[in-house]
Order: C-alpha cells, then structure tokens, then sequence
C-alpha cells in the first residue's frame, strides 16, 4: 500500500495540473484514484477555500500538507479501503501569469541553468557542486564541507547552531540577497532585517496600549525547509530547474558530525536535529533574514487580518509577534493566542507557548527588551545601572568596573550608551556627558 504522504503529494501534483475551480480539483483527484469518494468533494471544496485565487501560487508540498490535514482525507484514510492512486500525473504544475507587482521588479532574468551560472559567475560544474547536487552525507567536517559550524549559548539556556557559509558561497549568497532578493519587498508588518526599520520600530507600534500580546516563533529559521524556499523562487518568475538551484545555494543539511559534539550539553533536542539535518535555512547565512521574511508572508498577512478584527496592531521582528489593542483585544486575550497558534502551524510554523505572554497597562510591557507602557523607553533599573557604572568610571577609573573582563570594555560601553540614546535620546545624551567624561587609560604602542 502506498504511504499516506506519498497519496497526498501525487494528489497535490494532480491538482496543480488542473484549473482551481471545484469542479476541476474534483475531476482531478476521481481520475487519480481511478474512481469516485464521498470524501472527495468535501476535500476539494476545502482546497478551494484555503487556497481559493492563490491556487497555483502553492508547491505540491505545500498543497499536500493541506490535504493530510483535512479531516475527511484522514477519515477515508483510517477507512478499510484508503485512498490509492490508480494514475499518476507526468504534467507540469500551471504557472500563473505573473502580477504586475512581480513584472515590475528589477530581478535578474535567469530562464535557465546556464544564465544562473553565468550571473554567478561560475562553470555549470561548480553551480552544481555549490548547489548541493552531489552531497555525500558520510563526509566528515573537512574542506570539502561548504559551513563552518559554532555553538554559541542561548540566554535562555541551551545552545543554538550557527551555520556560516565559507567564503565564496557567501559571497553567492550576498549576491543573490543583493541583486535579487532585496528588490522583493516584504510584508509592512515585518521590521526585523529591513532597511528604515528596526525592533524600536516594531516596540513602538505598540506604546500606550491597554494589553500587549508578546508572541514566539519556534526555530523560526530552522522551520523553513528548502521546498518553501524554492515555491518562493518559483513565484517570482523563475522556472522549477532554477527555483531549486537557487533554493540549493541559500539551504543547508546539517552533517551528523556536528551533533556529536555533547560538551557542555550541546546535543539538540531530537526535533531540532531532525530539522537540521534537512535542508533549511541556515542561521548564519547572508539571505537566510530576509528569505525567512519573504517566506513568512502569507504567516503576517494572515495575522495581520486577525488583528485588524480585533480592532489590534499586529507587527513581526524576525521570530519576534507582537499585538496590541484595547478593550476588544482584552475580551479576546482567552482564545487569541489560541488562533495565532494555530494560524502559524497552517503556515508551517510553531508557537513557543512558554515565551507567550499577556501584558496588561498595570503591569510591565516590553517587546524586544523595550519599555512600551506610555512610549519607547529603556527599563529604569538597566538605565540606572548604567549610569552608576558611568559615574564610577569617571570618578575611579574604568578599570574598577571592568569586574567582567571585557576585552574591549570602552567599546562595550559606548555600544550600551548608544542603544539607549536611540531609544530615549534625552537620557541617552545625559548618559554620553558621563561616557565623555571617563579619563581612559592611553594605547599601549609597541
């Protein structure tokens, strides 16, 4: 018998040959299994509500996740006689015509394996070995790997992985970022890796509201397979054999040695294992930021229209949610987190529950390390500590508050003074007068 995700996935082919009506998806999925189901046209007409004139915009991938969600498919399923599939379909998904937005853009015209090559200034040869087409999973961490790999302590506990390209994949990388992906433009409601926007823009949408909503995306780059980043490609124009070439080069499998490293209880969690060692966006890589942005859109305009009905504000800084409202939004605080959670895994990806947290006016509210109660403001107990250690300085000398053996400690502090100045400029200029007082002890020449 043929395995659930396998009939879903030749269904997903099936349909994407074929016109989005109902009709059609119907008449696709009876020719596949060579017969008709009661289950079929309750399938296809959930298909076409979720999808509705977005059909030919989603992967196979994308559409088969759809299917093995319906319940109605995972009742024939559970069935004596499950769904089988008598035929399969050899024809190419329909590409839709692209939108005047998407004609519009200045992206490079790429129609073919050979011009991608060219434009990255490489041999078909050297594109396919930088694309992954022959990776051999049993290599070890040598030369022949195209990242480095760090572990880097999480504030909250545990490791994260970071994954840098070596030197001329990243150079391909920033290339693609550059000459391609930044003529994209993301959703409004995505501040993080954007030119004019940062996490004080995104803070700041909230200020001096009645509740505020902080939410968590879980693994947010790690989550974004390779067949999400190559359905993105693919709708900017670009045909399958160049979508997944270019999705290749920005993607990354992480080798098993990697995890073999347990010091210091650097051994992932198994679902995160799981995650890296299939292809994904790589925390580290150039065009991972802004890819992940790209791929979350359909995640922001679905959540922004949830806000809009609550009468709330809904705004994203990279896997950073956070909504905010009034009294309607407060009725609401019970279930919303409820639906956000259940809008993400939709779209692939998952809420970590334990950094939820609801934020009423009496109490502290902060998003992305910002004060919001009435305006952007840094915590008073940060800025306090702040300035003592300043005012020591310049009384006692630097060197008797270094007591964490900062290497470089007069750049530590500036950078410090520096975030609060952009944040609350008036208390960040107070705080400058005192940095600008400290008597700093000459370079040492050799």
């Amino acid at each position: 018998m043929i395995p659930i995700a396998s009939v879903a996935l030749a269904l997903a082919d099936t349909l994407l040959a074929r016109a989005p009506g109902v009709a059609s998806l119907i008449d696709g999925v009876v020719w596949a299994c060579g017969k008709t189901a009661p289950w079929i046209p309750a399938l296809c007409t959930t298909i076409h509500a979720r999808t509705a004139e977005h059909f030919h915009h989603y992967s196979s991938e994308e559409l088969a996740r759809i299917i093995l969600d319906n319940a109605d498919f995972q009742q024939a399923w559970d069935s004596p006689a499950p769904p089988q599939i008598l035929r399969y379909c050899l024809d190419l998904p329909i590409r839709p015509a692209p939108p005047a937005w998407l004609a519009a853009l200045p992206l490079p015209q790429l129609p073919a394996g050979a011009d991608l090559a060219r434009w990255l200034g490489l041999s078909s040869t050297e594109l396919d070995w930088f694309a992954d087409r022959w990776r051999v999973d049993t290599l070890p961490l040598t030369s022949l790997q195209h990242y480095h790999y760090r572990w880097v302590p999480k504030r909250t506990g545990g490791w994260r992985l970071i994954e840098i390209p070596k030197l001329r994949l990243r150079a391909m990388q920033q290339k693609i970022l550059r000459e391609l992906l930044d003529h994209v433009p993301p959703h409004a409601a995505a501040h993080g890796f954007r030119r004019g926007h940062s996490c004080v823009s995104h803070a700041s949408l909230h200020a001096g509201k009645r509740v505020v909503i902080r939410m968590d995306l879980k693994n947010f780059f790690t989550s974004i397979p390779a067949a999400r980043v190559q359905a993105l490609f693919a709708k900017l124009g670009y045909s399958d054999s160049v979508a997944g070439t270019l999705a290749r080069i920005c993607v990354n499998r992480t080798p098993d040695a990697v995890f073999r490293d347990r010091d210091a209880g650097r051994d992932m969690p198994w679902a995160e294992r799981q995650q890296c060692r299939s292809p994904h966006l790589p925390q580290g890589s150039p065009s991972s930021p802004t890819l992940a942005n790209l791929c979350a859109y359909r995640l922001d305009i679905r959540l922004e229209a949830l806000a809009t009905r609550m009468g709330a504000v809904y705004s994203r800084y990279a896997d950073d949610l956070a909504f905010s409202g009034d009294h309607e939004l407060e009725r609401a605080m019970g279930r919303f987190h409820a639906q956000v959670g259940a809008i993400a895994l939709e779209e692939g990806f998952t809420i970590n529950m334990r950094k939820t947290r609801m934020m009423r006016q009496g109490t502290r509210q902060q998003v992305t390390g910002i004060v919001i109660n009435r305006h952007p403001n840094i915590a008073r107990r940060d800025v306090d500590m702040l300035k003592a250690i300043l005012t020591n300085c310049v009384r006692h000398g630097p060197a008797s508050q270094n007591r964490e053996a900062h290497p470089h400690f007069r750049h530590y502090l500036e950078g410090k003074v520096s975030w609060v100045a952009v944040v609350n400029p008036a208390r960040g200029q107070r705080l400058r007068t005192l940095f600008d007082a400290i008597a700093w002890p000459a370079p040492e020449t050799a």
